[in-house]
């Protein structure tokens, strides 16, 4: 399966891990307080903001924290820190291309932690533009072979707006423009459609295929990525199979 996908699921499952949550819970409050610095905290009136507020749901933060965040970035509440928006590109093991999307308050300080990380394992921090024409912004919804009916799901899926359903080893994906990703995700849960994750990324028009030590390599990459403080999503292109992706985990 291809790294956006493949890696989602990886996290999604990490994400179930209450020692993660605390993590998670940062870095929601973050896109929560800057969604609403740049857009105004109408949920309602703010797309951005509501894709936050329903991450943050569902991890189960709890109400307040929400509403605190939404405050400090609208500027009702003090305390929100002076947040940037960077997308730092590089190649990982194997020449797979690796797209990180940051937030932070020292630009020096972030971006010399990102080099590290990619030289650390197998990678290299590249310039701006080297890998980002290979990447579409997308929405994408992941359901297991297990839970969804391949017809059933196809077509409740394109009635809505979807733009494909893919294929995977183990996994369907379901497509969208980021304008209809919303209402896709709705229908979903109108036909009472059981998917694993929901989101709004970067999704590769190629892959890169990865042998086991590689793979190896490149997963570590992504996870030390992850557990960066100030890094809110990590996109790369590679394709580990299955069999490979269980002998890992």
């Amino acid at each position: 399966m291809s790294g956006h996908s493949k890696w989602s699921t990886i996290k999604h499952k990490k994400g179930a891990a209450d020692a993660k949550r605390g993590k998670i819970f940062t870095k929601i409050i973050k896109e929560i307080t800057l969604a609403a610095r740049i857009g105004g905290g109408d949920v309602e009136g703010n797309s951005r903001l509501r894709q936050a507020v329903a991450a943050a749901k569902a991890e189960n933060m709890p109400k307040d924290n929400i509403e605190k965040a939404i405050k400090k970035g609208t500027g009702e509440l003090e305390g929100a820190a002076a947040y940037e928006e960077v997308v730092y590109e590089g190649y990982g093991p194997g020449g797979v291309a690796v797209l990180v999307e940051v937030m932070t308050d020292n630009k020096n300080r972030t971006v010399a932690e990102i080099r590290h990380i990619f030289s650390k394992h197998g990678g290299n921090l590249g310039e701006n533009g080297c890998v980002s024409w290979m990447f579409e912004k997308k929405g994408s919804i992941i359901f297991s072979k297990d839970d969804a009916d391949e017809d059933r799901l196809m077509e409740f899926a394109l009635e809505a707006g979807a733009e494909d359903v893919v294929e995977h080893e183990s996994e369907y994906e379901v497509i969208t423009e980021p304008n209809t990703f919303e209402d896709v995700q709705s229908a979903m849960d109108a036909a009472e459609i059981k998917y694993l994750l929901a989101e709004i990324g970067m999704i590769p028009q190629n892959t890169v295929k990865l042998g086991e030590d590689k793979a190896n390599q490149m997963l570590k990459l992504m996870e030390k990525m992850e557990d960066n403080d100030d890094v809110q999503n990590v996109y790369a292109n590679f394709d580990i199979s299955d069999e490979i992706m269980e002998k890992l985990s």
